[in-house]
């Protein structure tokens, strides 16, 4: 009869490159999902920003970046039809700068204005209200074109 050899197993030791968790990016002006968190908004990453979309409609962005921080803040999705009554409602609201247009349809809250917090909880407070001055449908992204036969 032979001896049953014991084989040792081997030793994985973890590799800490497989090991290492990205973390996730803490998103700008939390306080705004925050506040939105009963209309179950949704985020995706946008220009370097961060898009909110509640239902199909994109509402926000979020934005704080270090190239152009005049426009860093809260921009609404809005019409220019809607910039006269919203800046009644936020007379710090302007058009972006970043766009070198001088009248766009997305409209800034800027962060460094002096009532910035306030007025983004307000333009929060519109959105769950289904206002319907904030708010775009995203076009539809271009598919391929069927090839002419």
């Amino acid at each position: 009869m032979m001896a049953k050899t014991l084989r040792k197993k081997p030793v994985l030791t973890p590799d800490p490159m497989l090991l290492r968790v990205k973390k996730r990016k803490v998103p700008p002006h939390e306080f705004v999902l925050e506040a939105l968190a009963e209309v179950e908004p949704r985020t995706n990453p946008m220009f370097g920003c961060l898009a909110v979309y509640v239902g199909e409609k994109i509402v926000l962005i979020l934005r704080d970046r270090p190239k152009y921080p005049k426009d860093n803040g809260v921009w609404i999705a809005t019409t220019l039809e809607h910039h006269e009554s919203l800046r009644r409602e936020f007379p710090n609201m302007r058009s972006l700068g970043l766009f070198g247009k001088k009248v766009t349809g997305w409209q800034v809250l800027a962060a460094d204005a002096s009532d910035f917090e306030e007025a983004a909880l307000r333009a929060c407070e519109l959105v769950i209200a289904r206002d319907p001055r904030i708010g775009k449908v995203p076009k539809a992204k271009g598919g391929r074109k069927k090839a002419r036969r």
